[in-house]
């Protein structure tokens, strides 16, 4: 078997399995498995009652990784993140408690209910899978991968990301509501017991790590590493764009195409992998000025238009 077979084995396996949970959500599943992958994070924006926690908590069980919750309060510390040094009379030492961020899989539920301080408790651990506490540097255990949940639609008492913080969260995804179907299907499946206390584990952490080693591995020819680029710099230089993508808006749309080109079990990426990773990469990244917010133009469409503008390489 190819390095290609498998990661496509693997991850078929796995989201068929996060299917069971999540009903008619496929592309979402794929892209939150694709950025566990690429050691990438998620911010999963939308109303409640639709399945957000239901999607890290499938996903975290289905890999077998440890999981932590994490409830953003207005009162929460940094401390109560990261995990705090307490005195042992015993020793006559001090001893690191861990917090819930030193876990595989971290749910930080309605991230932006916090302050920008505690927020902000994160950036070391999302960049650089550390956190420091009291001096000393603890390493994060691998695979590390934090999905954000935020609701759209309450503002009231809420703390916006900083671009800082959003820039952090390689895909912005959103569930939205279940077809009819889906949702009498639904109704079916949660009469007795919820489908996410019988999933069971169908991969393992090496195997995790081994298919994130595959992906970054996987071809991508120089004229679309260039298309890459020329897509970022037309979204900088948009007459209605005020501040642009990132470098590491790049790199999201880069190895986000190399991830779900190996989800399709191919060792090379096509433009159309691109353009998905870029879709779900790129808005969240970019501020518009204030005249095309009154005009009712968004990052998504923005986003969509230049997707479309810019020639696709022909020899790709």
């Amino acid at each position: 078997m190819t390095q290609q077979q498998y990661v496509q084995r693997l991850s078929e396996t796995i989201i068929d399995n996060v299917g069971r949970v999540i009903l008619g959500k496929r592309e979402v599943v794929k892209l939150a498995l694709a950025a566990l992958y690429c050691r990438g994070h998620v911010l999963l924006e939308d109303v409640p009652g639709v399945g957000k926690t239901m999607l890290v908590k499938a996903l975290a069980k289905s890999v077998g990784c440890s999981f932590k919750r994490i409830q953003f309060t207005p009162d929460l510390l940094p401390t109560d993140v990261t995990g705090v040094s307490v005195f042992n009379q015993k020793t006559g030492e001090f001893e690191f408690r861990p917090g819930p961020v030193m876990a595989n899989v971290v749910l930080a539920d309605e991230i932006n209910r916090t302050s920008p301080k505690t927020q902000s408790a994160l950036l070391e651990a999302m960049e650089e899978a550390q956190i420091t506490a009291d001096g000393d540097t603890y390493p994060i255990p691998e695979p590390f991968f934090v999905l954000a949940t935020q609701n759209p639609i309450e503002y009231e008492g809420t703390f916006p990301l900083p671009e800082a913080q959003l820039d952090r969260f390689m895909f912005k995804l959103h569930l939205g509501y279940p077809d009819f179907q889906e949702e009498v299907n639904l109704l079916g499946r949660l009469q007795h017991v919820h489908p996410v206390d019988k999933l069971e584990q169908v991969a393992k952490i090496r195997e995790i790590l081994q298919a994130g080693e595959a992906v970054k591995e996987i071809h991508v020819d120089q004229s679309l590493k260039n298309y890459i680029v020329r897509l970022i710099h037309s979204l900088r230089n948009h007459s209605q764009v005020y501040l642009g993508a990132s470098p590491r808006g790049s790199l999201a749309v880069f190895k986000g195409a190399q991830a779900l080109a190996g989800i399709e079990g191919r060792d090379y990426v096509i433009p159309d992998d691109i353009k998905l990773a870029a879709r779900w990469a790129l808005p969240h990244r970019i501020i518009l000025k204030p005249e095309a917010q009154l005009n009712g133009y968004s990052p998504e469409v923005l986003v969509t238009d230049i997707l479309n503008q810019v020639p696709v390489p022909l020899e790709a």
